[in-house]
């Protein structure tokens, strides 16, 4: 197995979406690439993202980031449905070089790629989120999610 973390906007949405995928084998929610974390709900310049555990013998990066592509839109800066703010930034983080290098691969072949605000950058740091925020969307179904409950339940 292998690991990323994807920043889709609010994380609720992102992690429901992404534990339905195939060759996703867990998921976990948290932040990732922030400058500060001195206590529970400081999470200085963090995006949130989730970790993301897949089998890379069923799912390459480049369908990782065509999945990622389905829930967001990728010209927005820092806001994803009406979440606003830089911890809503999208991007494709990872410890390993290789994954970068696919997942820039998969931007660069896009025709609108200048335009394209999604950040592909190694993990500098990552903080587990809180157990409140962990399967949010399964406990909660009625809370607020900006990607489309048909979106959600494609891969279900």
């Amino acid at each position: 197995m292998e690991v990323v973390y994807i920043a889709g906007g609010c994380l609720w949405g992102v992690q429901a979406f992404i534990k339905t995928l195939p060759g996703v084998t867990s998921t976990e929610a948290g932040r990732a690439n922030g400058t500060s974390h001195t206590r529970e709900g400081d999470y200085d310049g963090y995006a949130e993202c989730v970790k993301t555990e897949f089998d890379p013998a069923v799912v390459t990066i480049k369908e990782l980031m065509g999945y990622l592509f389905e829930i967001i839109d990728p010209y927005s800066l820092n806001k994803q449905g009406q979440d606003v703010g830089k911890k809503y930034r999208t991007g494709f983080y990872s410890e390993k070089p290789e994954h970068l290098k696919e997942a820039q691969a998969f931007l660069s072949e896009r025709h609108d790629y200048d335009h394209i605000v999604v950040e592909v950058l190694p993990l500098t740091n990552y903080v587990r989120s809180a157990e409140e925020h962990q399967d949010r969307l399964a406990r909660c179904p009625d809370d607020y999610c900006h990607i489309p409950d048909d979106i959600l339940s494609r891969y279900k």
